[in-house]
Protein backbone atom coordinates (compact mmCIF):
# COMPACT_ATOMS: atom_id res chain seq x y z
CA UNK A 1 0.00 0.00 0.00
CA UNK A 2 2.79 2.49 0.51
CA UNK A 3 5.35 0.53 -2.49
CA UNK A 4 5.13 4.54 -3.78
CA UNK A 5 5.50 6.63 -1.04
CA UNK A 6 7.48 4.86 0.95
CA UNK A 7 10.71 7.47 0.49
CA UNK A 8 8.82 10.28 0.93
CA UNK A 9 6.92 8.39 4.30
CA UNK A 10 10.82 8.06 5.97
CA UNK A 11 10.99 11.46 4.83
CA UNK A 12 8.30 12.57 7.14
CA UNK A 13 9.19 10.30 10.18
CA UNK A 14 13.09 12.13 9.60
CA UNK A 15 11.51 15.56 9.94
CA UNK A 16 9.30 13.95 12.84
CA UNK A 17 12.41 13.53 14.63
CA UNK A 18 14.26 16.21 13.90
CA UNK A 19 10.87 18.43 15.29
CA UNK A 20 11.21 16.40 19.06
CA UNK A 21 9.37 13.37 18.24
CA UNK A 22 11.41 10.64 19.97
CA UNK A 23 8.95 7.60 20.24
CA UNK A 24 10.22 4.74 17.84
CA UNK A 25 7.44 2.91 17.82
CA UNK A 26 5.03 5.98 16.81
CA UNK A 27 7.82 6.75 14.55
CA UNK A 28 7.68 3.18 12.75
CA UNK A 29 3.65 3.31 13.08
CA UNK A 30 3.21 7.18 11.51
CA UNK A 31 5.90 5.37 8.27
CA UNK A 32 4.27 2.45 7.60
CA UNK A 33 0.23 3.65 7.72
CA UNK A 34 -0.24 4.93 4.54
CA UNK A 35 -1.40 9.03 5.23
CA UNK A 36 -2.65 8.81 1.80
CA UNK A 37 -5.51 6.52 2.23
CA UNK A 38 -6.78 9.25 4.32
CA UNK A 39 -7.19 11.90 1.77
CA UNK A 40 -8.93 13.01 -1.41
CA UNK A 41 -7.35 11.88 -4.11
CA UNK A 42 -6.25 15.18 -6.04
CA UNK A 43 -4.19 15.94 -2.29
CA UNK A 44 -2.52 12.77 -2.28
CA UNK A 45 0.91 14.26 -3.53
CA UNK A 46 0.66 16.36 -0.42
CA UNK A 47 -0.03 13.14 1.97
CA UNK A 48 3.61 13.22 3.62
CA UNK A 49 3.80 17.01 3.69
CA UNK A 50 4.08 17.76 7.35
CA UNK A 51 0.69 19.57 6.70
CA UNK A 52 -2.85 19.50 7.98
CA UNK A 53 -4.96 19.08 4.48
CA UNK A 54 -9.09 19.33 4.12
CA UNK A 55 -10.74 16.61 4.44
CA UNK A 56 -14.70 17.89 3.79
CA UNK A 57 -17.34 18.82 5.94
CA UNK A 58 -15.17 21.99 7.14
CA UNK A 59 -12.53 19.47 8.79
CA UNK A 60 -9.00 18.65 8.53
CA UNK A 61 -6.45 15.54 8.81
CA UNK A 62 -4.52 16.72 11.45
CA UNK A 63 -0.30 17.76 10.67
CA UNK A 64 1.45 14.85 11.26
CA UNK A 65 3.52 16.03 13.92
CA UNK A 66 1.26 16.72 15.94
CA UNK A 67 -0.83 13.38 15.76
CA UNK A 68 2.73 12.03 16.29
CA UNK A 69 3.41 14.56 19.23
CA UNK A 70 -0.13 13.67 21.14
CA UNK A 71 0.06 10.02 20.93
CA UNK A 72 3.82 10.13 22.07
CA UNK A 73 2.60 12.35 25.13
CA UNK A 74 0.13 9.75 26.57
CA UNK A 75 2.41 7.04 26.27
CA UNK A 76 5.13 9.28 28.20
CA UNK A 77 3.03 9.43 31.14
CA UNK A 78 1.86 5.96 31.25
CA UNK A 79 -1.34 5.53 29.58
CA UNK A 80 -1.57 2.39 27.90
CA UNK A 81 -4.96 -0.01 27.41
CA UNK A 82 -7.67 1.95 26.68
CA UNK A 83 -8.12 5.13 25.33
CA UNK A 84 -10.90 7.40 23.58
CA UNK A 85 -10.56 9.93 20.80
CA UNK A 86 -12.87 12.70 20.02
CA UNK A 87 -13.03 13.78 16.27
CA UNK A 88 -12.78 11.06 14.37
CA UNK A 89 -12.34 12.69 11.30
CA UNK A 90 -10.63 10.97 8.17
CA UNK A 91 -9.31 8.28 10.59
CA UNK A 92 -5.80 8.72 10.10
CA UNK A 93 -5.15 9.85 14.05
CA UNK A 94 -7.54 6.60 15.09
CA UNK A 95 -5.42 5.00 12.79
CA UNK A 96 -2.03 5.50 14.47
CA UNK A 97 -3.74 5.22 18.07
CA UNK A 98 -5.18 1.42 17.21
CA UNK A 99 -1.80 0.82 16.67
CA UNK A 100 -0.45 1.80 19.71
CA UNK A 101 -3.00 1.30 22.28
CA UNK A 102 -5.37 -2.33 22.92
CA UNK A 103 -8.36 -1.12 22.95
CA UNK A 104 -9.23 2.70 20.75
CA UNK A 105 -12.76 3.97 21.47
CA UNK A 106 -13.60 7.16 18.92
CA UNK A 107 -15.96 9.60 18.50
CA UNK A 108 -17.10 11.48 15.52
CA UNK A 109 -20.39 14.19 15.20
CA UNK A 110 -20.26 14.16 10.78
CA UNK A 111 -21.83 10.44 10.06
CA UNK A 112 -20.50 10.25 6.63
CA UNK A 113 -16.87 11.13 7.54
CA UNK A 114 -17.16 8.33 10.23
CA UNK A 115 -18.37 5.98 7.91
CA UNK A 116 -15.79 6.67 5.34
CA UNK A 117 -13.31 6.56 8.24
CA UNK A 118 -14.30 2.59 9.50
CA UNK A 119 -13.74 1.85 5.87
CA UNK A 120 -10.23 3.04 6.12
CA UNK A 121 -9.48 1.07 8.79
CA UNK A 122 -10.86 -1.97 7.96
CA UNK A 123 -8.76 -1.55 4.43
CA UNK A 124 -5.93 -1.66 7.03
CA UNK A 125 -7.08 -4.98 9.19
CA UNK A 126 -7.49 -2.68 11.86
CA UNK A 127 -10.82 -3.62 14.09
CA UNK A 128 -9.59 -2.87 17.74
CA UNK A 129 -11.73 0.26 17.13
CA UNK A 130 -14.76 1.21 18.38
CA UNK A 131 -17.07 3.80 16.62
CA UNK A 132 -19.78 6.37 17.83
CA UNK A 133 -21.92 9.05 16.50
CA UNK A 134 -22.43 11.53 18.86
CA UNK A 135 -21.72 14.79 20.57
CA UNK A 136 -17.94 14.50 21.67
CA UNK A 137 -18.02 17.32 24.49
CA UNK A 138 -19.95 14.51 26.22
CA UNK A 139 -17.35 11.38 25.73
CA UNK A 140 -18.44 7.98 25.71
CA UNK A 141 -19.68 7.81 29.14
CA UNK A 142 -20.93 4.07 28.92
CA UNK A 143 -17.11 2.55 27.79
CA UNK A 144 -15.72 4.75 30.65
CA UNK A 145 -13.20 5.36 32.57
CA UNK A 146 -10.40 5.55 30.00
CA UNK A 147 -6.59 5.29 30.23
CA UNK A 148 -6.35 8.38 27.59
CA UNK A 149 -8.21 10.91 25.83
CA UNK A 150 -7.25 12.30 22.85
CA UNK A 151 -9.20 15.49 21.52
CA UNK A 152 -8.70 16.17 18.12
CA UNK A 153 -10.50 19.83 17.72
CA UNK A 154 -9.68 22.71 20.05
CA UNK A 155 -12.45 23.40 22.65
CA UNK A 156 -13.16 27.05 24.08
CA UNK A 157 -13.15 25.60 27.33
CA UNK A 158 -12.25 22.23 29.09
CA UNK A 159 -15.45 19.69 29.05
CA UNK A 160 -15.83 18.47 32.50
CA UNK A 161 -18.03 15.27 31.06
CA UNK A 162 -14.68 14.36 29.56
CA UNK A 163 -12.31 14.86 32.62
CA UNK A 164 -14.82 12.83 34.71
CA UNK A 165 -14.49 9.86 32.52
CA UNK A 166 -10.72 9.40 32.69
CA UNK A 167 -9.89 6.69 34.98
CA UNK A 168 -7.56 8.09 38.46
CA UNK A 169 -4.15 8.46 36.66
CA UNK A 170 -5.17 8.69 33.17
CA UNK A 171 -4.49 11.75 30.90
CA UNK A 172 -6.15 13.95 28.46
CA UNK A 173 -4.53 16.01 25.53
CA UNK A 174 -6.47 18.26 24.82
CA UNK A 175 -6.18 21.92 22.62
CA UNK A 176 -7.76 24.81 24.85
CA UNK A 177 -8.92 28.13 23.63
CA UNK A 178 -10.29 29.83 20.38
CA UNK A 179 -8.11 32.58 18.85
CA UNK A 180 -4.82 31.25 20.60
CA UNK A 181 -5.16 27.46 20.96
CA UNK A 182 -2.50 25.78 23.60
CA UNK A 183 -1.74 21.83 23.34
CA UNK A 184 -2.98 21.17 26.83
CA UNK A 185 -2.16 17.74 29.16
CA UNK A 186 -4.43 16.96 32.18
CA UNK A 187 -3.84 14.22 34.55
CA UNK A 188 -6.25 12.71 37.09
CA UNK A 189 -4.98 12.15 40.54
CA UNK A 190 -8.01 11.21 42.19
CA UNK A 191 -10.22 14.26 41.94
CA UNK A 192 -7.53 16.50 41.27
CA UNK A 193 -6.03 17.16 37.70
CA UNK A 194 -3.10 18.26 36.88
CA UNK A 195 -2.98 20.30 33.73
CA UNK A 196 0.64 21.47 31.90
CA UNK A 197 0.09 23.70 29.18
CA UNK A 198 2.31 22.19 26.20
CA UNK A 199 2.64 24.24 22.69
CA UNK A 200 0.42 26.34 21.27
CA UNK A 201 -1.74 24.89 18.07
CA UNK A 202 -4.33 25.49 15.53
CA UNK A 203 -7.04 23.04 15.40
CA UNK A 204 -10.96 23.16 14.29
CA UNK A 205 -13.43 24.20 16.91
CA UNK A 206 -15.08 21.29 18.91
CA UNK A 207 -18.58 21.54 18.19
CA UNK A 208 -21.40 20.26 20.01
CA UNK A 209 -24.41 18.10 18.49
CA UNK A 210 -24.05 15.85 15.77
CA UNK A 211 -24.58 15.83 12.63
CA UNK A 212 -26.29 12.95 10.57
Amino acid sequence: MLSNFQGSAKSLVELLKKQGVEDASVLKTIENTPRHLFVDDVLKHKSYENTALPIGQGQTISQPFIVAKMTEVLKQVGVSGKVLEVGTGSGYQTAILAQQFDEVYSIERIKSLQWQARRRLHQLDLYNVNMKHGDGWQGWSARAPFAGIIVTAAAKSVPQALLSQLQDGGAMVIPIGTDDQVLTLFVRQGDDFIHHKLAPVRFVPLIEGEVS
